[in-house]
């Protein structure tokens, strides 16, 4: 986001997400551990790629993103997902720690709290980052334009901070394009779109575009085919929408053992996802607000 933007919403926003921390953690409320759906579906690769900033309204409601909408059709919807913050970092943090770790986007510490990392190597499982436009495999360092370090939460875990090998699964998309075409992806792929094609400087025209381009040869792919899970989400909405802490957007499900055309009416938001990535690949253990969430069954 724009800091001018979020120094003009700063107190607002503060607000709103100590609401959504009482509502993520129940302190007050009446959230229990969920119990998990029988016969959940196990997968061997398990893909997120996150876009930018922008509303249900516009995405699923408007005419910008037809072949994501295709996706959403075909396949599966969550109707009612909403983001946990504004601005995007938080969110970020919480697809892959269930905390918000932080509020500020230009956060510049290291988190070791319990993350999806920690938790797919304590359980044999590989993973990447695919980010596009890194400028080197490996790299931990600033943004460096169209990459930006805010949208890339496994640069700032210690888990990979401080492992070279764990370093080195920090890679580009034209990695993530060249494991598609050998059938060779981990067991979770995080897939990044870089500033113009995430939709936070370009268009969801543009977005659209290059999820057709990236996205579709996965999903025609032996691999995926046979047992894939592809979860395509906004991080945030746009900054006037405090609904539930960063607003009501869209999430969408692809799999081969999806239901056809599911449109899901349960409130969920990114802790509900990170417990899908971690359940979906048979991980037990569900770091920090995850442990709590929704789990995400309805969609198999």
């Amino acid at each position: 986001m724009k800091s001018s933007s979020w120094n003009k919403l700063k107190t607002t926003k503060i607000l709103a997400v100590c609401a959504t921390f009482i509502a993520i953690l129940g302190c007050g409320g009446t959230i229990s551990s969920p119990v998990s759906s029988p016969n959940f579906p196990q997968f061997g690769h398990v893909i997120l790629v996150v876009e930018e900033n922008h509303g249900y309204s516009e995405v699923i409601g408007g005419t910008a993103m037809p072949y994501l909408k295709s996706l959403a059709s075909k396949y599966g919807l969550a109707t009612q997902y909403f983001a946990n913050a504004h601005p995007s970092l938080p969110n970020y943090f919480m697809m892959t720690t269930g905390q918000i770790i932080s509020l500020d986007d230009g956060f510049t510490g290291t988190v070791d709290a319990d993350n999806l990392v920690r938790e797919l190597v304590n359980a044999g499982k590989t993973w990447k980052s695919y980010a596009e436009s890194i400028p080197s495999t490996g790299y931990v360092g600033g943004d460096v334009f169209p990459y930006k370090k805010g949208h890339n939460p496994f640069a700032y875990m210690t888990d990979v901070l401080n492992s070279n090998a764990q370093m080195q699964n920090l890679v580009s998309l034209s990695q993530f394009n060249t494991d598609v075409r050998a059938n060779q992806l981990p067991n979770f792929s995080f897939v990044i779109p870089n500033l113009l094609n995430d939709a936070h400087d370009g268009s969801l025209q543009v977005a659209d575009q290059w999820l057709q381009n990236n996205i579709a040869p996965l999903i025609s792919s032996s691999s995926f085919q046979n047992n894939g899970l592809l979860i395509i989400l906004f991080d945030e909405a746009n900054f006037d929408d405090l609904t539930n802490g960063g607003g009501h957007v869209a999430a969408v499900i692809v799999s081969p053992k999806a239901k056809s055309g599911h449109q899901s009416t349960t409130l969920y938001q990114h802790q509900s996802t990170l417990r899908l990535i971690l359940e979906g690949l048979g991980v037990r253990k569900f770091p920090g607000a995850a442990n709590a969430a929704p789990e995400m069954g309805e969609f198999f």
